[in-house]
């Protein structure tokens, strides 16, 4: 991993040659960083440019440079749901991290979260403020902005009925406010399309602190009970065809719980997980996706769509 000096910068496959694209940035930029230790897979190539932005403003002006150098960029969150190619990333990626997009306040009944703070880390302070709704979110991996874009949920609910109000940076990279009016939310999906998320309001409802603790432990128990927590994996890997078809039961039907190519393997305990063993690439978990959409197809006549993000 190198910072940004004086001399000729490395172009990254697709941007074309570039001389010191960031070099303004270069307190918070470095070139050729490693990714896969910053998702959970473990796997994967470098980023050809990566930022750990500490302010809103720092976030701005960067992207403002790689828009106009022709750089593309993506957003890093807490890497529960990406996949990074061996080959590694193209452009740009920023790391949104604590503590500078991490902020959580609690006013009444609502409570503000920026897009950095992680899914267990809202929902047990909107507990201990004796705040009910968010802890159907328990044993969700992720932080708030990736679970706003994908509109995360289980089949106790999703995070979309509770958010009030979120804050981006729109397509000119200024700060901008959804209000509820202006959101939808689907089966693991949103309309929030934005470049960035910034953060988020909920609104919740009272109630004793013990109680919705209680809630917590009981979905946490199922969670472990019917997820492979403790390997190198994901998210769920596709998104349900229907909120009554289950695509876990689907690929599991189709006889590919268990099935291994080279280190990855799809759970034997759910079908819809994906687990890396050592010496797993992520040409071997691409295998995998591309099996089981292809089982899928040809047995049941569902097309599987990715809920997984693949870099």
């Amino acid at each position: 991993m190198r910072r940004f000096v004086i001399g000729n910068v490395k172009s990254p496959v697709g941007v074309g040659r570039l001389q010191h694209p960031f070099q303004e940035f270069q307190e918070f930029v470095v070139e050729d960083q490693p990714l896969a230790p910053l998702t959970w897979f473990r796997l994967g190539g470098p980023a050809a440019y990566f930022a750990r932005p500490r302010t809103v403003e720092d976030l701005r002006g960067l992207l403002r440079r790689a828009a106009e150098a022709e750089i593309p960029f993506r957003i890093l969150g807490g890497g529960t749901n990406v996949l990074v190619r061996d080959e590694g990333v193209a452009g740009l990626i920023v790391l949104l991290e604590s503590p500078f997009f991490a902020d959580v306040t609690v006013e009444g009944e609502r409570i503000r979260a920026g897009a950095a703070v992680p899914l267990t880390a809202l929902i047990s302070q909107a507990a201990r403020a004796g705040l009910a709704g968010l802890e159907i979110l328990t044993g969700i991996p992720g932080a708030v902005g990736g679970a706003l874009r994908c509109n995360a949920g289980s089949r106790h609910g999703a995070v979309g009925p509770f958010v009030s109000r979120v804050t981006v940076l729109n397509s000119s990279f200024d700060v901008d406010e959804r209000e509820r009016d202006d959101l939808s939310f689907g089966e693991r999906e949103s309309n929030l399309d934005e470049p960035v998320i910034l953060s988020a309001e909920f609104e919740l409802a009272g109630e004793d602190p013990e109680a919705v603790v209680r809630r917590m432990r009981r979905i946490w128990i199922v969670k472990k009970e019917n997820q492979p927590y403790g390997h190198q994996s994901a998210g769920c890997v596709f998104k349900n065809p229907s909120a009554d078809v289950s695509a876990g039961a689907l690929i599991d039907q189709a006889g590919l719980k268990g099935t291994r190519h080279g280190g990855a393997e799809i759970s034997d305990r759910h079908a819809n997980f994906i687990i890396a063993h050592p010496g797993a690439t992520t040409a071997d978990v691409l295998h995998l996706i591309d099996q089981a959409r292809q089982r899928v197809w040809q047995q049941f006549g569902y097309e599987l769509e990715l809920q997984l993000q693949v870099w």
